[in-house]
């Protein structure tokens, strides 16, 4: 596996080595020494989320105010487009956000650390998306940034959506706050 920089130092984009023939593949999703080895990150993942969503919906952008969880986040079937937005106060990056095309086909997962709220745009028919989170969930903790925060600026692939610029979203993700009025991390 090999570790990939952007532009916010603490989220990384893994690209695993894959092994592959006229039969299929082969990948190693995980593995905790060579995770160590890449992020210098001695972790305890305590949950594995699977989420199966339809084309043009958006999750997000989540995080826990208590109990923050990190998350190594990956797609098995389907891509999506998926995004990382930086919310501690005391960070040089504090309201910038990353984003990576993860797919079924390109095998990158990415590492989210505590902090950070998360969000998805489902660019198939379908996405499985599977995550490994450092702490459980919480839903008394839980908070919800707007996906479309101007101050946040993130540039969501809306274009081939079924119904281009409105992304299917939940009510609670309806509901999320703008980065000004939400609580953040120190």
């Amino acid at each position: 596996m090999k570790a990939i920089a952007t532009a916010i130092p603490d989220v990384l984009l893994l690209e695993p080595r894959v092994f592959g023939d006229a039969r299929g593949f082969f990948l190693e999703s995980f593995n905790a020494r060579n995770f160590r080895e890449l992020t210098g990150l001695d972790l305890q993942f305590v949950q594995d989320n699977h989420s199966r969503s339809a084309a043009g919906v958006l999750r997000g952008l989540h995080y826990q105010i208590r109990q923050p969880q990190g998350k190594l986040v990956r797609v098995v079937q389907g891509r999506v487009f998926d995004v990382a937005v930086d919310l501690r106060r005391r960070s040089p990056h504090f309201g910038r956000w990353v984003g990576a095309e993860l797919s079924g086909e390109n095998h990158r997962q990415l590492w989210i650390p505590p902090g950070f709220a998360h969000g998805f745009l489902v660019l198939s028919e379908s996405a499985d998306f599977l995550y490994k989170t450092t702490d459980y969930y919480a839903p008394e903790h839980e908070r919800c940034v707007r996906w479309d925060d101007p101050a946040i600026g993130i540039d969501w692939p809306l274009a081939g959506l079924p119904s281009p610029g409105a992304p299917l979203l939940s009510a609670k993700d309806r509901e999320g706050r703008l980065l000004a009025d939400a609580e953040l991390f120190d």
